[in-house]
């Protein structure tokens, strides 16, 4: 039976959201237990349902990696043990990412091979069911040449053995399409993937959403710009939507007969049904939870926990870098 550690605290919206989506996974998912990691009092009503492992701290947002590591009682840092001492296939936590990033890699170390982990997230394109997996959303600041060859490589990976995608095509953000195009770094990432059959060149950021890229590859700080970028765009444009139709009696009117479309695309642009971001090449299963996650988006975190450890994406890595 597949065993996921869940971190309850650290989320903008506390415990209750985890703790619902907790009852709402386990009555849909048999085999599969879970460990709710966080403060005994808020979890009450998951006595009977799931182990309960009590931890009263939070690590804060901006806290370093030796803060972390010294809050023993925290719920992330005794969430991250489970993994560590075997007690645990996969960790989920909508925590400090700083906080989750560090005690994972510390804790967990990277894989043999692995020069730096990635966080990585499927962002949905114009194709209806079709994602294009992007990396390093956030992890770094700043990647070598060879890190981002390696995170082509677990990008390709995860999207073949995740997603489903046969020989996934992928990309290098940069701004020109030309071999010669991208920063300094980007441009010696072509050289080391140019020999690599599933390399295909670099992609603009205004057609790596347009369904042609299977895998775009990034450094972390350009990788995570991307991503609040494309969230706020997405905000934005349904928040334009909405006041358009809201506008008077006939704007409303037209809403009923254009209502199916507007669901449709709405349900291209939901990011929480990805389930947040994956932290590819450590040695475990981890997975980050936007901080202000509600019910759903937890669930689907603790649904693509279920998933990694199922295809043992840590194995694939380990044997493909």
């Amino acid at each position: 039976m597949i065993k996921i550690a869940v971190d309850t605290l650290g989320g903008d919206n506390g415990s209750g959201p985890v703790v619902e989506a907790i009852i709402q996974f386990l009555k849909e998912y048999k085999d599969v237990s879970i460990i709710a990691v966080g403060k005994k009092e808020e979890l009450k009503k998951l006595e009977g349902v799931c182990e309960i492992v009590d931890a009263p701290d939070i690590v804060p947002m901006e806290a370093g990696p030796l803060e972390v590591m010294r809050m023993k009682n925290s719920s992330m840092y005794k969430t991250v043990m489970l993994a560590k001492e075997g007690k645990a296939d996969a960790v989920v936590s909508a925590g400090s990412t700083g906080g989750f990033l560090s005690s994972s890699t510390l804790l967990l170390k990277t894989l043999p091979g692995v020069n730096r982990a990635a966080f990585v997230a499927p962002f949905p394109t114009k194709i209806k069911g079709h994602y294009a997996v992007i990396l390093d959303i956030g992890a770094s600041n700043e990647n070598s040449a060879e890190e981002l060859k390696q995170f082509a490589l677990m990008g390709a990976l995860y999207s073949e053995h995740i997603l489903g995608v046969e020989n996934p095509k992928v990309y290098l953000l940069s701004n020109g399409t030309e071999p010669k195009k991208g920063s300094p770094v980007g441009k010696e990432a072509y050289k080391l993937l140019s020999n690599y059959p599933f390399f295909k060149g670099n992609i603009e950021a205004r057609n790596a959403l347009n369904g042609e890229a299977d895998v775009i590859v990034t450094d972390g700080f350009t990788g995570n710009i991307f991503l609040k970028s494309s969230e706020g765009m997405a905000k934005m444009m349904g928040g334009l939507f909405k006041d358009a139709f809201m506008k008077n009696l006939w704007t409303m009117l037209g809403y009923l007969h254009v209502r199916k479309g507007i669901k449709n695309i709405s349900k291209i642009m939901d990011y929480k049904s990805t389930g947040g971001a994956m932290l590819l090449g450590v040695n475990g299963v981890v997975v980050k939870v936007h901080g202000n996650a509600d019910t759903y988006s937890m669930f689907c975190a603790i649904r693509v926990a279920k998933k990694l450890v199922e295809k043992d994406i840590s194995g694939k890595i380990k044997e493909g870098i």
